[in-house]
């Protein structure tokens, strides 16, 4: 990508939850937009979106050659059949996609980033980038730093997944089941197969013949590319849980050797995009209501592990639909502008 003062940028999936987040975190952080092209289905084609001081009108993704000419970034988040239909399109028209859809994660030919963590890998693109899974990069941002100061061995994860993970819709649903069950009235299940108001359940992906959903292997899979250790032992477990806007994970770690809560404790400090929330006395530790509306990953409950040596547990949560989504894929975009040449 040449260096520019301002780019030409293109937001698909632009009326879903985590394209209305990078609309405005592309505002919040001033990003050098010149042209803003916003893309959405059918049904939001001529609806308008604010954009600084600026009104723009959304468009219909047409699956045209030219819809992107011009275009220098694709910020993406629709479904991932959309976007394996048409980032292609885009990469062909000159664009550089960044995707937040499970569709190209694995590819090896694809980077997938977490800035923090390995923003080197943003060098080897063929033009589509991959923003990882929302719980795999709130997980990652809390290990990575621990790993590359005492290897971990072994990481159990069970998850504590809020409704903005799955959209708009399944936020709407947690309001109305909620309203419907403190009224004593039946509840309507549209989104989710499982009531979500005062409720919880295993993960709505598919299972597979192993037992796994499929939210448990993205994890797994993703991890070990964005960490580069493809033997890493990971074990994980993702529920729903009836909470509106972000994540949080249980984290048990197992290292080679030992790492003590307070060395931790100075690791995480340090750790860009982490903050410690950590206060035993007052019985305060990362929160849902919290993290909300928050770029950093936070992290508490920082303790040993009493089972077995050499391990500690932590507990954290994570906007989901900024750090965990658009404003990781953003960071992304930055990392590409300010080393362009």
């Amino acid at each position: 990508m040449k260096k520019k003062s301002k780019y030409n940028v293109a937001v698909v999936g632009v009326r879903g939850a985590v394209g209305g987040e990078m609309i405005k975190i592309l505002s919040e952080r001033r990003f050098p937009a010149d042209e803003l092209r916003l893309f959405g289905s059918a049904r939001s084609k001529g609806e308008t979106v604010s954009f600084g001081t600026s009104t723009l009108a959304i468009r219909e993704l047409e699956f045209r050659a030219d819809e992107f000419q011009g275009i220098d970034l694709v910020l993406s988040s629709p479904g991932s059949s959309v976007s394996k239909r048409f980032v292609p399109q885009a990469v062909n028209a000159g664009a550089i996609v960044i995707d937040n859809t499970s569709a190209f994660r694995m590819d090896p030919s694809v980077p997938l980033v977490v800035p923090e963590i390995n923003s080197e890998d943003i060098g080897w693109h063929r033009g589509v980038i991959s923003n990882p899974n929302c719980s795999a990069i709130m997980m990652l941002m809390v290990v990575a730093p621990l790993h590359r100061e005492c290897t971990v061995r072994r990481i159990v994860c069970a998850t504590y997944q809020s409704t903005s993970g799955a959209g708009l819709r399944a936020m709407r649903e947690l309001e109305a089941q909620s309203r419907d069950v403190l009224a004593s009235k039946p509840i309507k299940k549209e989104v989710f197969p499982h009531q979500i108001a005062f409720n919880l359940f295993s993960h709505n992906s598919p299972v597979l013949t192993n037992g796994y959903n499929e939210e448990e292997i993205k994890m797994i899979q993703e991890s070990r590319k964005i960490l580069h250790e493809d033997g890493l032992s990971i074990v994980t477990t993702c529920v729903r849980v009836p909470v509106f806007r972000a994540h949080s994970e249980a984290l048990v770690l197992e290292f080679e050797k030992n790492l003590s809560p307070e060395n931790a404790r100075k690791i995480l400090a340090r750790a860009p995009g982490v903050k410690i929330v950590d206060d035993r006395e007052k019985n305060y530790f990362p929160m849902p209501v919290e993290s909300t509306g928050q770029d950093d990953v936070l992290v508490g409950r920082i303790r040993e592990d009493l089972s077995r040596p050499n391990g500690l547990a932590l507990f954290i949560s994570c906007d989901q639909l900024r750090k965990g989504a658009a404003l990781n894929a953003i960071q992304i975009a930055e990392h590409l502008i300010h080393k362009s040449t």
